[in-house]
C-alpha cells in the first residue's frame, strides 16, 4: 500500500449571507480521495468571518433555520459591539466563526468522504457581501 499524502489550495467563489451546502463542490475537486482506501481529509477555512461545519444535507429548510438562530444567537447592532470597522456584521460573523469553527475532518474509505447519511458539508458566509474564500486541504491516506 502506497501511502498518499497532499495540500491544496480550494477557493470557493463569492456566497451571499448564510449556510451553503458545499460537498459535491469539495468532492469534484478532490478526485485524489477515489483513490484512498483509508484515510482522512481536513479542511481549514482561511478567514474569520466565514465557517464550516457538517450537518443535515438533504432539507434546504435546515440551512435557513441555521441562518435564523445564529443571526438571534448574535444580532447585529448590538450596542457592546466596538469591532465595527468594516460594518454591522462584523464583530458579528467573527462570533459566529468562532463558534461554529473554521475546520473540519472526514474519514475517508473505500475511495469516498465517509459521512453518515443525511451529513453534508456547509459552507457559513457570515458577512452581508463576501469575496471569494479559500479553503487548505489536508489528504493523508492509504491506496
Amino acid at each position: 500500500m502506497e501511502t498518499i499524502t497532499l495540500t491544496r489550495k480550494i477557493t470557493l467563489g463569492s456566497f451571499k449571507r448564510g449556510f451553503h451546502l458545499i460537498t459535491r463542490q469539495l468532492e469534484d475537486q478532490l478526485r485524489e480521495i477515489n483513490h484512498i482506501n483509508i484515510g482522512i481529509v481536513h479542511f481549514l477555512l482561511k478567514h474569520t468571518s466565514a465557517s464550516l461545519t457538517l450537518n443535515e444535507n438533504a432539507d434546504f429548510t435546515v440551512r435557513e433555520d441555521f441562518e435564523s438562530f445564529f443571526n438571534e444567537f448574535v444580532p447585529e447592532n448590538s450596542n457592546y459591539f466596538k469591532h465595527t470597522l468594516e460594518g454591522k456584521d462584523d464583530m458579528p460573523a467573527h462570533l459566529k466563526s468562532s463558534v461554529i469553527g473554521s475546520e473540519i475532518s472526514v474519514p475517508i474509505s473505500k475511495g469516498k468522504l465517509n459521512l453518515g447519511t443525511w451529513q453534508g458539508i456547509y459552507f457559513c458566509e457570515h458577512r452581508n457581501s463576501s469575496t471569494s474564500r479559500e479553503i487548505i486541504v489536508t489528504i493523508v491516506g492509504k491506496e
